[in-house]
């Protein structure tokens, strides 16, 4: 495992990540299975965790918090995030601070995951949604501010809505936000415009989510492709989008190097961007781990295919489906 900055904080983090919202957000997940192979991950040298309140109400992060429990002596960087109080996602742009995040709710669930986690502080505590609106309303940064000082959490980011990587660049310049979360992959390499500049000129860590677009930079989609009831796949993978993913990924296929998949080179054009602090691909089975966690060799891409993966670069919009 290779480990990279991260940011300001200092902290070195593996540059694989493990994104747990599978662990509670999606069928035919499996607690056991879940804690084998967060365990697993940890013995292949993965040091950062990514989770939240809204990945099952606080189950996801019970689960790191067990998972902490176990390795008492390892470093192991927990990052959560706190849900909307409107339960919207992605928010929109006529949403006040008052309906999203007001100052005794961001303390309040601050607090759950403490409980949840089991710790007496989180390493990086994050909105779960923004809007660059919010950036100089006094009240987020007050709740920050007090947070930090009571200890209670040694950094705070944003997680910015899909295909809206500008959405937060102004709040960033605030100097009160350490990290920023990120979909940046084959596909959305928009963050690259006017995102990471900015995280660069203020050393502000990059954790690129999403590194397999849902799962169709996995190569295992099909146009027929369908999940359970009740899976968030289902209402994202809309037919508009899931044919539209499929015939991207199919022209992806003669690019794959010999040896190489689909997904180890997906994470290894993310990991080829030194601006990226950890990318988190989500993670259920011990062999996503292995898998996945063996992309960290510190090789990344050629130049000449880096450039040619460069063409595929998909620039989307936000629409109903795209929460």
């Amino acid at each position: 495992m290779q480990y990279r900055t991260f940011g300001r904080t200092g902290w070195q983090v593996s540059e694989i990540g493990y994104g747990m919202w599978g662990m509670a957000g999606w069928k035919g997940s499996d607690d056991e299975e879940s804690i084998r192979s967060l365990s697993r991950a940890v013995e292949l040298g993965c040091n950062f965790f990514d989770t939240a309140w809204a990945y099952g109400d606080g189950h996801s992060e019970r689960l790191l918090g067990n998972l902490l429990r176990q390795y008492p002596t390892t470093r192991l960087y927990t990052a959560t995030k706190i849900p909307p109080k409107n339960r919207i996602w992605p928010s929109r742009r006529h949403f006040t601070l008052d309906e999203v995040f007001p100052y005794d709710y961001i303390i309040d669930y601050t607090n759950r995951s403490l409980e949840n986690l089991g710790v007496e502080t989180i390493d990086l505590m994050q909105f779960h949604v923004w809007e660059d609106a919010w950036a100089h309303d006094e009240r987020w940064q007050r709740a920050v501010e007090d947070l930090k000082q009571q200890g209670k959490i040694r950094a705070m980011g944003i997680s910015v809505n899909r295909w809206e990587p500008w959405n937060g660049i102004e709040t960033l310049r605030t100097g009160l936000i350490d990290a920023v979360q990120v979909i940046y992959n084959i596909f959305d390499q928009n963050p690259e415009d006017e995102l990471f500049p900015v995280c660069e000129e203020l050393n502000i860590a990059v954790i690129a989510r999403v590194p397999f677009d849902e799962g169709t930079l996995t190569g295992t989609l099909t146009k027929d492709s369908t999940w359970p009831e009740g899976d968030w796949r289902n209402t994202y993978f809309v037919p508009e989008n899931l044919h539209a993913s499929v015939e991207r990924a199919e022209a992806l296929r003669p690019l794959i190097p010999e040896g190489m998949t689909m997904p180890e080179m997906a994470l290894r054009f993310i990991l080829s961007n030194p601006t990226v602090s950890t990318t988190i691909p989500g993670m259920r089975k011990l062999r996503h781990v292995e898998a996945n966690i063996a992309a960290s060799d510190g090789k990344g891409l050629p130049p000449d295919l880096l450039e040619k993966l460069r063409a595929h670069r998909w620039d989307r919009q936000p629409t109903e489906w795209s929460q």
